[in-house]
């Protein structure tokens, strides 16, 4: 049997000399070799030797008057054509290594901003035949190593083949494998195609005669590689940032980086009642737990230098950079910003647990180094926010490098005191804005709270400035206006900073003070403005008659303090980090420690809100909305100087019409609203839900019936009105909006009482109406009943009022028209409304329908011809709606 093997090897050795040419004379030899004497016979040496040389002659040819990049991969570029090659040693191969792709360059509009951050995956090289994969390691499906599962999940879950690159050759001495670099990053590997489809609405090729390497650096553990790539796009796009849409370029950077698998990082398991980004996985090592997800929180190897100390330094501190691009009056701004977070880490036990650095204007490092953690600027026509991502070792959570990128625009927007970046229409915006239309696209790659966070932070500092102008008599270049600047980016830095250390947001960290706490310095300056400066933060305005003190915190909170003592305090006894995190996390009941992140957020609580401040957000609000009444006179008499536009006057009247909006809609949560909490059994007395009370409810109905829906809610005098004229710049950057030229009063109040009504009667509010009534003692909620009665009788005060006929305003008129048809809506089941919702709405409507008759019957000498036909035409489709009901049943 082992001969006819051999020969048949033998024919197959003969086909092959014969492929590669091999002369006939070493044909004989092989077809006569015996078969034991085959490994050392000096034919077969002598044929495979002369492949060795043909591939190291191949290997050395390819190398021959290139670059060598030694490091943590070999390159070998060639300057005359720009290509590159990567040699992977055997010992690469298989191995698991993180790349990060960042936006080096972007479009300045429309989501495309510099400094962004694409992606970040683990990966490996694998070699099948002639063939390197790049694979990315699917890392949601763990055991244990060495158990039986362990075989089984190879088979259940796949990892992902993203490329198969040709292997142009291998060193037959070393068995380096060499390939092009192009065919693994010319690919389009960051997806910008999909990208800029979804973000520009518009389908641009990769064209790689137009793109290329530009900067390549190798370093022992990293590789850092930029790539241009050159888009074009038959049609373009609504492009004004760009001098042709049809063609655009991209800058993306590489960093892959090897990564460090046993450094002596511990994991540490996550608490949902402690507010940290995790990484999750499932274990199928056991089956014993009811939980199958091991949660690790996110955050960053610190080690003490002396273990046994109470406070030491770490033996590698976090260190930011704060990038050469920024400018000179900002930076000390951003470092105390980032600083602020000492004050956290000295109660887990590290001194100067953060280092803030200044990148050289020489520097011969990139800042998307995945070496450096940065804090950089970049400028655009639409962006105006602020983002801190991390990138983390997804097998443990261990945060490895952290960039965070400012937008210009949200301090040019403060600066400049007219200007407004994002004065969108509220069809288009997805925060639910009530502001005009600025025409153009406005297309973001960004979750919808990132987008509203950028907007509405813009709004909030913007607020501020315009209070100070307004309220405190303080000119654009004041100190007391750069003051104000500073505060603004430095929370706006420690938030961002909050976020590359692990902390998710918490939107109940405003609620800490009360509101006749909030401008006592001594008290802000100690423990803090709010509980945690992971919140959206409102700016803090003072009332009327107070004096103002910090509209931005100058430091942590005690939750933020609380958050950075779990992550990174370490348990004298690691055998026992499991009860040392728990008597930690015991403290989440008391009120300074509460904490309610994104998915918590559904109008439910009135105290874990974006833009809200103080624990009594109803007097706050109202504080608020008495200011913007006040800025709105202020407006009125002399805001303006001489050869000012009136359509700068029009933009500021917008802003502080948003304000009021945002304070109303606040108030409006009291309604139905509960207090929610994540505790836990057995560690404190009170309740996961507690609805607000009856008093806290009915005073923020009398809130809203002044303040929203009263006839003298919104008044403006004429001489104002008649000052809000269009700005009359039509170009790039600065679209004229294609409604009408006059303010559009009627429109705007109607839109903002709309919202507020519609969202006070919506059948989720309803429902959790209805079900508090089981949750509390009999007359200690509000009920439906008195809801519809007191929001009825509000509206239609001028037909409700014992007195006599009186005429109802076109505004009034508008408000009503809108409350009818939510109740004939409600009772034809046009809506979702609760059943209970329904008869309620059929019994006002009988209770309207009598009113309106009785005021019709007066035929009242003060009634004017538009308020007859106002409630002649009510009183109809109230009965064409009883009728229809009718013959429906």
């Amino acid at each position: 049997m082992k001969y006819w093997i051999g020969k048949l090897f033998i024919c197959v050795l003969l086909i092959y000399s014969w492929l590669i040419g091999t002369n006939s004379a070493v044909a004989n030899q092989l077809a006569n070799i015996d078969m034991s004497q085959l490994p050392t016979h000096p034919v077969w040496e002598n044929m495979f030797i002369d492949n060795r040389k043909e591939d190291l002659r191949l290997f050395r040819e390819i190398v021959r008057g290139t670059e060598k990049l030694p490091g943590l991969f070999t390159l070998y570029r060639h300057h005359e054509d720009g290509s590159i090659y990567l040699e992977l040693t055997p010992e690469q191969l298989n191995k698991n290594y993180l790349a990060t792709v960042t936006l080096e360059s972007g479009l300045g509009e429309s989501g495309i901003y510099s400094g962004l951050p694409l992606s970040d995956f683990l990966f490996y090289f694998r070699r099948v035949n002639n063939n390197l994969h790049f694979v990315i390691r699917n890392v949601k499906f763990r055991t244990d190593p060495g158990e039986p599962e362990q075989r089984s999940l190879a088979r259940s879950f796949s990892d992902s083949v993203l490329y198969a690159i040709e292997i142009d050759t291998i060193n037959p001495h070393s068995k380096n494998i060499l390939i092009r670099l192009d065919r693994l990053l010319m690919q389009d590997l960051p997806g910008l195609t999909p990208l800029l489809k979804y973000s520009l609405q518009a389908d641009y090729r990769l064209e790689l005669s137009k793109s290329y390497f530009d900067d390549v650096k190798s370093f022992p553990e990293n590789l850092e590689i930029d790539s241009i790539y050159g888009f074009y796009s038959y049609d373009g796009s609504n492009l004004v940032t760009l001098p042709d849409s049809r063609a655009l370029s991209l800058k993306v950077h590489y960093s892959f980086s090897q990564l460090q698998e046993h450094n002596g990082y511990i994991p540490r398991i996550a608490d949902d009642r402690v507010g940290y980004f995790i990484t999750a996985f499932q274990d199928f090592s056991s089956d014993r737990h009811s939980e199958p997800f091991v949660r690790y929180i996110n955050r960053w190897h610190l080690e003490p230098t002396d273990p046994t100390a109470p406070l030491s330094p770490p033996k590698q501190p976090i260190v930011f950079w704060i990038e050469n691009a920024v400018p000179l009056e900002y930076r000390d701004a951003i470092r105390e910003g980032a600083l602020m977070w000492n004050k956290a880490f000295a109660k887990a036990g590290f001194s100067n647990a953060i280092e803030v650095r200044q990148m050289p204007d020489d520097a011969d490092w990139h800042p998307a180094d995945v070496r450096y953690n940065t804090i950089r600027w970049f400028n655009s026509l639409d962006a105006g926010f602020a983002k801190g991502p991390m990138r983390v070792n997804p097998f443990t959570g261990e945060i490895l490098d952290a960039d965070i990128i400012v937008d210009a625009g949200m301090v040019r927007s403060i600066q400049q005191e007219y200007l407004t970046l994002m004065d969108g229409n509220a069809s288009q915006n997805p925060c639910g804005d009530i502001g005009e239309k600025a025409g153009g696209k406005n297309a973001i790659i960004m979750p919808p709270s990132e987008i509203c966070y950028g907007k509405d932070s813009l709004d909030q500092a913007a607020m501020g400035a315009l209070a100070l102008s307004l309220l405190q008599n303080n000119t654009p270049n004041s100190e007391a206006m750069k003051e104000y600047v500073h505060q603004y980016l430095r929370s706006v830095i420690a938030h961002e900073v909050g976020h590359t250390l692990g902390l998710r947001h918490n939107f109940h960290g405003s609620t800490m003070l009360a509101p006749q706490e909030l401008n006592n310095t001594e008290i802000t300056h100690t423990k803090g403005l709010v509980g945690s400066v992971m919140d959206y933060l409102p700016v803090n305005i003072a009332p009327q008659g107070e004096q103002q003190g910090d509209y931005f915190p100058g430091v942590v909170g005690p939750y933020d303090e609380w958050a950075i003592e779990y992550g990174y305090k370490r348990s004298p006894q690691p055998e026992a980090e499991k009860s040392f995190l728990e008597q930690i996390a015991l403290a989440s009941p008391q009120p300074e420690l509460s904490y309610a992140t994104d998915e918590d957020i559904w109008d439910i609580n009135p105290l874990a809100n974006l833009w809200d401040m103080s624990s009594d957000v109803l007097m706050y609000s109202q504080w608020q909305m008495d200011n913007a009444r006040l800025m709105w006179e202020r407006l009125d008499r002399r805001y303006l100087p001489k050869g000012e536009s009136y359509s700068n006057l029009r933009v500021l009247f917008n802003r502080v019409f948003r304000y009021y909006f945002r304070n109303a809609t606040l108030v409006s949560q009291y309604i139905g609203g509960q207090s929610f909490r994540r505790v836990h059994a057995g560690n404190d007395t009170s309740w996961a839900f507690v609805p607000v009370s009856l008093e806290k409810q009915r005073q923020a109905l009398t809130n809203l019936q002044d303040y929203v829906f009263a006839a003298d809610a919104l008044k403006f005098s004429p001489q104002l009105l008649n000052q809000l004229a269009p700005s009359r710049w039509q170009h790039w950057g600065n679209p004229i909006p294609n409604d009408r030229l006059d303010y559009p009063l009627h429109d705007r109040i109607f839109r903002f009482q709309s919202r507020i009504l519609r969202s006070l009667l919506s059948s989720d509010r309803l429902n959790r109406l209805q079900d508090i009534e089981l949750k509390t003692p009999p007359g200690e909620a509000l009920t439906i009943p008195e809801l519809f009665d007191t929001l009825q009788k509000g509206i239609w005060t001028e037909i409700f009022t014992p007195d006599k006929a009186q005429p109802i305003s076109s505004i009034r008129r508008s408000l009503q028209r809108e409350h009818l048809n939510i109740l004939l809506e409600m009772m034809l089941q046009h809506t979702h409304a609760t059943e209970d919702g329904r008869t309620l709405a059929w019994y006002e409507l009988r209770q309207l329908q009598t009113a309106i008759d009785k005021q019709l019957q007066q035929k009242s000498e003060n009634l004017d011809i538009s308020t007859v036909a106002h409630l002649e035409l009510s009183r109809d489709r109230i009965n064409k709606a009883f009728n229809a009901q009718l013959l429906s049943n």
